[in-house]
């Protein structure tokens, strides 16, 4: 450290003393003015500096500079014979010297002032000698709140950033903190500031966080809107005349206002993934992942790895790093699980569990995911039925089965066949490029004459096929272009003669006994093969041999 001396106290020197009162290079070790009054000398008894009347008191003191800010003639000169050792400046170089360096400061301080960064400069002694506007806005604190006082006065009790940087001598990157009269939320980048290899302060850039988290989370719900394209209807496209129909929709609407699990029912091509689409769109997880699985379409092997995921190396085969499983895609929204009443008694097992604990164990490992999913379950099959026969677990059922859902056949609600119609007639004009207006009366009947087994996927088959088979310039879709199956009479059956009539269920068990016997006698009783044969599971064939007592 150098040691200073400042010969001259007026204003030329309480500007030196000023610049280089707190300087990490110098320490100003005296003030020689014979003015007890002078400006200068009261400053420097204020920051306990000696102060002489002569310089001739500081002889034999270790000095490595010394100012003359007298202005008086042959000062210089004198001050230079009485301490050769020491570097005499003239006051005149000093003051334009520290004009320069002031004009390049405010210079800097307009450029720490005008940026948008929160700013803040600490001092060697971890003393706060600099802050921006921006840091005023962020924090609420103003200068005379923090300039002069520990760097740590503006964050309480957590660890000062510029305290570290000034201890350790490296950057600071990412430091998540709270800040402020309001504890906002922040994350700080510190540097130090090094001279002469040596760390004289530490300048640090601040962030607000929680306007960065408000941001982010309005873009994850653009993006997770943008995905809810994958749930591509509302109950706007669902068409409904029909009282039954009617009642349906305002049973899915109401589905769609409570977090319950839902299991919709009715034939094949009656709209039971339509309706699961609408009931996640009306629902609060609309902005939230919308994830569909066929349980038929994939194959037993793969089904619990597809839906729970896997860990790395769960199966040979396995994607490196593992694989998310669905119900991991859908946390948050909704999971469509059509043709339920397809899965393999062993991934019902653990669909229950997922069900009861809202916990998702991938395969090959052992720790539990949490998971948020709203399960909106379909089939056209007799759970009931599946029940007794032991292909369906009761439990599950009971669980998904919360707000059952019955979508009526078309066949029961003629009075959606015409608006139906004439629906889907405007929605495959677009995919066919035809332009065809209407559907003509004749027309109109025949449809309403049909049975519909494939109910609405039969209808718009017929009504895509009568488009492709219209000229470009038709307007009307004509009788004459529906290639429609003609129902037939019922067969007369010859005369029977009357005998007792048994109960079904009696008859059904007896013919089903008959044919397990059947099927184990031809296989000699080796009951995968018969399984096999009869196309059950062989846990439904232990259940039923069990049952009816077969031995074997």
């Amino acid at each position: 450290m150098h040691h200073l001396l400042i010969v001259g106290a007026g204003r030329g020197g309480t500007e030196v003393l000023h610049a280089f009162q707190r300087s990490p290079l110098l320490t100003v070790i005296g003030v020689v003015d014979p003015d007890e009054d002078a400006v200068g000398v009261h400053l420097a008894k204020r920051g306990q500096i000696r102060v002489e009347k002569t310089w001739t008191a500081f002889q034999g003191t270790a000095i490595d500079f010394i100012i003359d800010a007298t202005g008086e003639h042959g000062v210089l000169e004198q001050l230079i014979h009485y301490f050769p050792e020491a570097a005499v400046l003239p006051g005149e170089f000093v003051r334009v010297l520290l004009e320069r360096l002031a004009e390049k400061e405010r210079m800097l301080e307009a450029i720490i002032h005008c940026t948008s960064e929160a700013i803040s400069v600490a001092d060697q002694a971890g003393e706060t000698m600099l802050i921006n506007p921006a840091y005023t806005r962020m924090t609420g604190y103003t200068e005379d709140d923090v300039i002069g006082k520990p760097a740590s006065a503006d964050i309480g009790m957590q660890e000062s950033v510029h305290l570290r940087v000034l201890e350790t001598g490296e950057s600071v990157r990412d430091a998540r903190m709270k800040i402020g009269q309001d504890r906002r939320d922040i994350i700080v980048n510190a540097a130090p500031v090094v001279v002469d290899g040596r760390v004289r302060g530490s300048v640090g850039v601040i962030r607000d966080i929680s306007e960065m988290k408000a941001l982010t989370k309005e873009l994850k719900a653009a993006k997770q809107k943008i995905r809810t394209l994958e749930a591509k209807y509302t109950f706007d496209d669902i068409i409904a005349e029909s009282e039954s129909m009617r009642f349906v929709v305002d049973q899915a609407k109401l589905a769609a206002t409570m977090p319950v699990n839902v299991l919709i029912r009715g034939e094949s091509g009656t709209g039971k993934e339509l309706f699961a689409h609408a009931i996640h769109a009306a629902s609060d997880r609309k902005y939230e992942q919308f994830v569909r699985v066929n349980c038929a379409a994939i194959a037993p092997s793969l089904l619990e790895s597809e839906l729970f995921g896997y860990e790395d190396g769960a199966f040979s085969g396995a994607r490196r790093g593992g694989k998310r499983g669905y119900f991991e895609e859908a946390h948050g929204g909704s999971l469509f699980l059509d043709e339920i009443g397809e899965l393999p008694l062993d991934v019902q097992a653990k669909l229950l569990r997922v069900l009861q604990e809202n916990e998702v164990v991938r395969v090959g490992g052992t720790k539990a995911v949490p998971v948020d999913v709203r399960i909106i379950a379909a089939t056209n099959a007799n759970l009931e039925q599946k029940i007794i026969t032991g292909e369906f677990r009761e439990d599950l059922y009971y669980r998904i089965n919360r707000l059952p859902i019955h979508i009526p056949a078309l066949r029961e609600r003629p009075d959606d066949l015409s608006p139906l119609a004439t629906h889907l007639l405007r929605k495959l004009n677009q995919s066919y490029g035809r332009s065809v207006e209407r559907i003509s009366e004749d027309a109109l009947e025949a449809i309403r004459k049909q049975a519909w087994k494939g109910n609405v996927r039969e209808l718009e088959n017929v009504i895509g096929r009568a488009l492709i088979f219209t000229d470009k310039t038709e307007q009307v879709l004509r009788k004459g272009h529906l290639q429609l199956v003609v129902p037939t009479s019922p067969i007369k059956r010859s005369a029977r003669p009357k005998k007792e009539i048994k109960h079904l269920s009696d008859e059904m068990s007896y013919v089903e006994e008959q044919l397990i016997r059947e099927a184990l006698d031809v296989v000699n009783g080796n009951k995968t093969e018969a399984a096999k044969q009869l196309g059950i599971s062989l846990r439904a064939l232990y259940y039923k041999v069990e049952r009816f007592n077969i031995r074997c």
